[in-house]
């Protein structure tokens, strides 16, 4: 289908050092600019982000730090990158809520308004869990053809999720039919360790995920802020994050209450 563009429509993905818009740097960035008359033109960019790529992050998609340690700094590449998308609409997926935001990071760090309020964006991630539900009666219905009845009741919701996951293993026969297996292969990926996602398992390590210390190891905190993790305990964080922190604490001699 030909799309009804009036002005160009820019469809644009990032890469980046991680998921924290404020903090976090892009690293590599692909667009590909649609005009009325079907016209294409894209540009692309390896990027050096001026800090380290974490290493759980490299893994995810494959930039090294060593791949960008020749590329051109985002401040390089950031007024051809504007004018690419001066008279362009926006277009990605997820963008609304993480390519946008740290793009427009990006940019202002250096003085450059994409002017952001005169575009359209469009976030095909949005159309697609608007239109295809993502809910237990949709998957009870696509999974199992059934109907769910009194759903939003407890009895009939937990009744629809065993069915559920039973016709998934029959649906997909990749799946290993152990619980071990789905249980760590179909995960976020992040290996946080408590429900609150404030810490996180790296390698032998335990990182924080949050804050002034964020992807610091409890070692590399407590040298340089001794009384950070006694702050943590005593601070509005969930019960099984503290619980979590002493544990973690107390393996390493740590005292927190």
């Amino acid at each position: 289908m030909k799309l009804n563009l009036t002005r160009p429509l820019a469809f644009f993905d990032l890469e980046t050092t991680g998921l924290d818009v404020v903090k976090d740097k892009i690293v590599e960035i692909s667009i590909l600019k649609i005009f009325p008359d079907e016209q294409r033109k894209s540009i692309y960019f390896l990027v050096n982000p001026d800090m380290l790529i974490p290493k759980e992050v490299s893994d995810i998609h494959g930039i090294t730090n060593e791949r960008v340690a020749t590329a051109p700094k985002f401040k390089d590449i950031a007024q051809e990158i504007a004018d690419f998308l001066k008279d362009a609409d926006l277009a990605g997926f997820n963008s609304n809520r993480f390519d946008i935001p740290v793009l427009m990071e990006e940019m202002l760090r250096l003085g450059i308004d994409l002017e952001l309020d005169k575009k359209s964006n469009i976030d095909v991630q949005t159309i697609f869990f608007k239109m295809e539900k993502r809910d237990l009666t949709s998957a009870y219905k696509f999974y199992c053809d059934k109907t769910l009845e009194n759903a939003h009741t407890a009895e009939a919701d937990t009744e629809a999720t065993y069915e559920v996951f039973k016709a998934q293993l029959e649906r997909y026969p990749d799946i290993i039919n152990s619980i071990e297996y789905i249980s760590q292969t179909f995960n976020d990926g992040s290996n946080h360790v408590d429900t609150g996602k404030r810490i996180m398992k790296r390698g032998n390590d335990f990182v924080l995920c949050f804050g002034k210390h964020k992807d610091r190891t409890f070692q590399e905190v407590f040298e340089q802020d001794k009384g950070y993790f006694r702050w943590m305990y005593n601070a509005d964080f969930g019960l099984h994050t503290k619980a979590k922190l002493k544990e973690i604490c107390d393996d390493l001699g740590i005292k927190v209450s």
